[in-house]
């Protein structure tokens, strides 16, 4: 089954883009079929997947939001770019900012992502949607399309502070809206443990949070080689895979694996059950 992860938070500057480009090529690294689809009118994720000019791409995720919203047929595969490392990719491009002041006069206006969603399902084993950094109604459409979400957070107090927001606005989707909507994990991102405050900030946010949501073991680290990755286009697998930042988003992608795994034998173990 194909599995939709959002990676959203509404803090900006949390590591939501290189999360999505890392975990999406250390997936296909793991044998996964990936679709990253870029859905922050910044194009932050084309650009770091190595499409320098989004905005001078003929088709991106704006033209299958146009076409759900005008109820036109469309091809799900019309657009879709394949990176060097194997992710294939729906682009972004500045065209998404206004249709968020499009969508708030449409009927079902949380559901058109998830209509293209849908029809790309059968081709890929996982879906990761970067989400842009707000709680607008573009993020609304990715959580609609979601299976699960997952959340990039700094071991800042304003980050942390903003993660209950978030955590807020999964759980009315979840009620209203998309009822199957799980949380993936929270994640820390640009960990540095040399300051004894962020280490007693991550250690809050585990036992706030552990108890009831995962907050997965692994840590990624602050390093230039993060920046520089996305600079070049690659994902840190294909710029350096043995800095830190690659052991750590290797070991991500397998707690998601794994995660995902203990899902579904739940799953097939509940169905017996009845």
């Amino acid at each position: 089954m194909t599995k939709v992860i959002a990676i959203a938070n509404q803090k900006g500057g949390v590591g939501k883009t290189s999360t999505t480009v890392n975990l999406g090529s250390g997936l296909v690294r793991q044998g996964y079929a990936v679709l990253a689809i870029d859905f922050d009118p910044q194009a932050n994720l084309t650009m770091a997947l190595g499409f320098k000019s989004p905005d001078d791409m003929e088709y991106t995720v704006s033209n299958v939001l146009a076409k759900a919203m005008d109820e036109e047929p469309f091809d799900p595969s019309e657009g879709i770019l394949t990176t060097a490392e194997g992710v294939d990719l729906m682009p972004s491009s500045i065209q998404l900012s206004r249709f968020e002041l499009a969508l708030v006069n449409e009927m079902n206006r949380e559901s058109m992502l998830r209509q293209f969603v849908d029809a790309v399902k059968p081709d890929y084993d996982y879906i990761l949607i970067d989400c842009a950094p707000s709680l607008n109604v573009l993020a609304l459409n990715a959580l609609t399309a979601a299976d699960s979400v997952l959340i990039p957070t700094q071991p800042e107090f304003f980050s942390n502070a903003g993660l209950q927001m978030l955590l807020s606005t999964v759980s009315k989707v979840r009620k209203k809206i998309n009822p199957s909507l799980n949380i993936e994990g929270v994640l820390v991102t640009m960990m540095d443990k040399r300051p004894n405050f962020t280490k007693e900030l991550v250690s809050q946010l585990r036992e706030a949070y552990g108890g009831a949501i995962k907050v997965f073991d692994t840590e990624i680290p602050k390093s230039i080689k993060m920046t520089e990755s996305n600079v070049n286009g690659k994902s840190v697998f294909g710029y350096n895979p043995k800095n830190p930042v690659g052991i750590a988003y290797e070991a991500l992608t397998q707690e998601v694996i794994e995660h995902d795994k203990a899902l579904e034998r739940n799953g097939r173990d509940v169905q017996e059950a009845r």
